[in-house]
């Protein structure tokens, strides 16, 4: 699949088929995350791997998204804040760390896409819950979740901005 379909093709998927996700899957899926580019190399993410349907269902809490708790995986992407601070200030902490795992987050997205499977990218979830959920420790920052599974629906391109609006 060439790159420019997965970026024109992916879309939101929020039902799944039962069917599970191989783990060497998700391997493949983080191997990808752990190429996105960082703020100096910092790479300051660590992603959790939620299959327990005990844990999917605190994070489908977290985010008051029942679907969540119906994908075979859920990845839960953290910041390392303080990793990301000590390289580059509060600027690392507020900033580039967020930058840096908004990046590994659209590589799985990608990646996902290319392999068959669906996703979801939540950001609007209590960051509390979702990292007691998980068990992360208190420096690390959730900051995306993505249910991944097979997915049970297709999902219509949805409109664009042309692009004479977003280009200056």
């Amino acid at each position: 699949m060439k790159l420019d379909e997965a970026i024109k093709k992916r879309r939101s998927i929020r039902a799944y088929k039962t069917q599970d996700v191989p783990e060497e899957v998700v391997d493949k899926l983080i191997e990808a995350a752990s190429y996105a580019p960082s703020a100096g190399n910092v790479q300051p993410w660590k992603f959790v791997i939620a299959r327990k349907p005990e844990t999917k269902k605190k994070l489908a809490q977290a985010a008051h998204q029942d679907f969540i708790e119906e994908a075979p995986v859920v990845i839960v992407v953290c910041a390392n804040e303080q990793r990301a601070e000590q390289g580059y200030g509060f600027r690392g902490k507020t900033l580039y760390c967020i930058q840096d795992t908004a990046a590994a987050t659209q590589n799985i997205l990608l990646t996902a896409y290319s392999l068959g499977l669906g996703t979801c990218w939540i950001g609007a979830f209590n960051e509390e819950q979702a990292r007691k959920a998980v068990n992360a420790p208190e420096e690390m920052r959730a900051v995306a979740m993505i249910p991944v599974g097979y997915p049970n629906q297709a999902r219509p391109q949805r409109n664009r901005i042309p692009l004479s609006e977003i280009m200056h």
